[in-house]
């Protein structure tokens, strides 16, 4: 198989653990026999100083002719959010992306690993009962691609943001959600605020009606508050979750908790024909930029999701997962996962106990 990788690592701890995805990546293709061709390009505040935009022309170029795009970060410190460079970088950079590509469904699985359940602060009755849930959220409608305003009248500031919803946007992400859960345990559990929100009012509306073309799956309507209180307190009842735009951005933050680190988790995002973005939830992390202490999990899983969804190879992929289970299991943490008794290693050598575990892998496959 021969695949072109747009590879857009961005800003903070981007590049760190980018680098370290790639070096699976490459271990896999060279065992497998396939040719993936890797283009950096760049986009967030580091493209600002290059370009003096934040998605130049020519990153969008590289995109476009491309398989799949490998995201890592964007984003500046908070005390610096002021600055043109970083002055509404995220919006200017991974949101022009959704739009441009039309990326209007992102999946965002969240699962605890057994190897380190005990840095998840749920109950261990709770994490029995099994914890595997697929966030699936529209990325193309709500406020954040509505109109914002912020003006001045009779002396007073006033600011507004604009949420909307058509059908077809709806219908879109309900039917990528149910086909979704047709392959897992057969539940959609659509959020909404439709005792309160025209647009939820709307979404539960046409949602109701895509569900009868899907009659093996239930469906469950849940306010978006008791989806919050839902997820801390008993995840295990949910399969698949069906979110609007914004909720689907909280309350997927909200449930990233539940493995013990953001580091740990990955996201793809899609558009109808198929192309795909896969990026790490966690942000730039400038706090710990250039200290060699991010967990490189996050995108590594990223490569895993990638091998899956838009090439097919659900092997390859899978290998990745078990080096990752695997170095766990004997031990191995960055900071944010470490508890007593556990090795701690550094960004690169937490990806090289991997590689390790995947090189033996695959060894025994051969053989």
């Amino acid at each position: 198989m021969i695949k072109k990788i747009a590879v857009l690592p961005g800003d903070g701890i981007g590049p760190e653990v980018m680098d370290q995805a790639l070096k699976v990546l490459k271990v896999v293709g060279d065992q497998y026999g396939h040719q993936f061709e890797t283009v950096e390009a760049l986009a967030g505040g580091c493209a600002y100083d290059a370009y003096g935009t934040h998605f130049p022309a020519e990153t969008e170029n590289i995109c476009r002719e491309s398989d799949a795009i490998l995201f890592g970060s964007v984003g500046g410190p908070v005390q610096d959010m002021h600055l043109a460079k970083w002055h509404n970088c995220e919006a200017k950079s991974i949101l022009s992306i959704r739009r441009v590509f039309s990326f209007n469904a992102n999946f965002r699985p969240v699962y605890i690993f057994k190897e380190i359940a005990s840095i998840s602060p749920l109950k261990q009755e709770v994490i029995e009962r099994g914890v595997d849930l697929l966030f699936i959220r529209e990325l193309l409608g709500d406020c954040y691609f509505g109109e914002h305003k912020t003006e001045t009248k009779n002396g007073k500031r006033i600011a507004s943001d604009l949420s909307q919803y058509d059908e077809d946007q709806i219908a879109a992400i309900a039917h990528v959600a149910f086909k979704a859960a047709q392959k897992r345990r057969k539940k959609v559990s659509s959020v909404d605020k439709a005792n309160v929100l025209d647009t939820s009012k709307l979404w539960r509306t046409v949602v109701q009606e895509v569900a009868k073309s899907y009659p093996d799956v239930q469906l469950e309507n849940i306010l978006v508050d008791n989806c919050a209180m839902q997820i801390i307190k008993d995840p295990s009842q949910f399969d698949v979750l069906l979110l609007p735009n914004m909720f689907g951005d909280i309350l997927s933050d909200a449930a990233a908790v539940l493995p013990g680190s953001l580091g740990l988790l990955s996201s793809a995002s899609f558009n109808a024909d198929g192309f795909a973005l896969y990026e790490p939830p966690g942000g730039s992390a400038q706090d710990i930029a250039g200290k060699a202490i991010a967990n490189p999990i996050g995108q590594i899983h990223c490569v895993a999701l990638m091998l899956r969804y838009s090439f097919g190879l659900e092997e390859e992929a899978k290998v990745i997962e078990r080096a990752i289970e695997a170095t766990l299991k004997d031990g191995y943490r960055t900071r944010d996962i470490s508890d007593n008794g556990s090795i701690l290693v550094d960004t690169k050598e937490m990806t090289d106990q991997i590689l390790s575990r995947l090189s033996r892998h695959l060894c025994q496959l051969v053989q």
